[in-house]
């Protein structure tokens, strides 16, 4: 018998995905409201937690995904995998890439795979952090069994907390000391790691996405334990009788939430929560506000049936999640390429803006009151746009798999 469908987890994944798409364009990145900010190196903000809460959304849909595929030949499940690993990180470095030209003093060039020594094209990105990790989170859960996923998970977690602790320096934490840093520098390459630090370092580099693999496998195994409806042995003592398997389930997640919180607070007290290094502190807090957030989510969805706008906004984006997200991201570099006059510089030469610059700077930037402000609406217009392709997309029944 197949396992319940929960709507509240096509609203969870939805929702993950809007509101990467709302902190990742703003108006101006010099000013954002703070929750809006991802924290400058230690730390844990409100933006900080969508990018795992969508790795281990993708790690729920594994649970529907890899008990069918165990019931099939194993060669079906390596030529699914690997294809959908190489088209997420391919339309990634496709991303990265796009559109292929830039403005050079007034003339249109090619972006060339490596301009210099120091200067290229990025190879890792959000796309390829999730095709990786999505990667060895479904060979690790095809070929064990729940108990030793969990065990394989912690491994991981525990084997990159002393690497990184030993092999980093006097200041291992740091941007600085990070062993990851020299990893990616050595394997990728300066010139195709991310610049946009106080050095060159990839905030979804190889190397602190290994623990981004534990993230995907806490999110299998969550939902493993909502297809059982909350029927795990040891949790069972622990909760009270009930004929409602909801309830059960709820109480349940609840219980896992607070579990993972305590040992991530705990933790974090020698390995700093770091979304940056992806550090294992940060997947366990992370993982823990996930179980909540899913707990209720079911609750008010399932159990109170409360199903209203708000609901169906998210889920929209929930059919269609990768490539609209991948839109998200080619939608502005394409309309960089436009160019339209905005006033001269100091020595005489004539500026120019993108459309969206020049819709930012001419009417969300004027709106009264702070900058924060028209910054943030710039981002709901955007928000709004995507989900009203999202809506259209599922209007018409189109759903783009990868």
């Amino acid at each position: 018998m197949r396992p319940p469908r929960y709507y509240s987890l096509d609203v969870f994944r939805g929702a993950t995905v809007a509101l990467m798409i709302l902190v990742n364009n703003p108006g101006s990145w010099s000013y954002m409201f703070a929750p809006l900010q991802h924290a400058p190196w230690h730390g844990c903000t409100p933006t900080d937690l969508v990018f795992p809460f969508f790795l281990f959304a993708v790690g729920n849909a594994m649970a529907f995904v890899i008990p069918r595929f165990k019931q099939q030949p194993q060669q079906e499940f390596w030529k699914k995998v690997i294809k959908r690993t190489i088209l997420i990180f391919l339309i990634g470095l496709f991303i990265n890439w796009f559109p292929f030209f830039k403005w050079e003093n007034n003339e249109l060039v090619f972006k060339a795979w490596q301009e210099s020594n120091e200067n290229g094209i990025r190879i890792m990105g959000v796309l390829q952090r999730i095709a990786i990790a999505y990667f060895f989170a479904s060979v690790i859960a095809f070929y064990f069994k729940e108990k030793m996923v969990l065990w394989i998970s912690g491994g991981i977690l525990i084997s990159c907390w002393l690497v990184t602790n030993i092999l980093g320096g006097s200041d291992p934490y740091s941007i600085e000391g990070f062993i990851g840093t020299k990893i990616d520098t050595q394997i990728l390459g300066l010139s195709h790691i991310y610049k946009g630090e106080s050095i060159p370092f990839d905030p979804e580099g190889l190397y602190s996405t290994i623990n981004a693999i534990p993230q995907v496998l806490l999110g299998y195994l969550a939902g493993m334990f909502i297809n059982k409806q909350g029927n795990v042995k040891w949790l069972n003592k622990a909760l009270p009788e009930t004929n409602q398997p909801n309830y059960r389930l709820v109480a349940g997640l609840f219980v896992l939430g607070t579990i993972a919180l305590v040992i991530g607070y705990f933790w974090q007290l020698e390995f700093p929560y770091n979304k940056k290094i992806w550090s294992s502190s940060y997947v366990i807090h992370t993982t823990g506000l996930s179980l909540l957030s899913i707990a209720t989510m079911i609750w008010f969805i399932e159990l109170l049936n409360i199903k209203n706008g708000v609901m169906k906004f998210f889920d929209a984006f929930g059919k269609n999640p990768l490539f609209i997200f991948a839109f998200s991201g080619l939608f502005p570099r394409l309309l960089g390429l436009i160019r339209i006059e905005n006033g001269f510089t100091e020595d005489g030469q004539i500026k120019f803006i993108s459309p969206m610059g020049w819709f930012y700077e001419n009417i969300c930037a004027k709106i009264p009151g702070i900058p924060e402000v028209g910054s943030f609406v710039y981002s709901l217009i955007f928000l709004g746009f995507f989900w009203a392709l999202a809506y259209w997309l599922d209007l018409k029944k189109i759903y783009i798999k990868v």
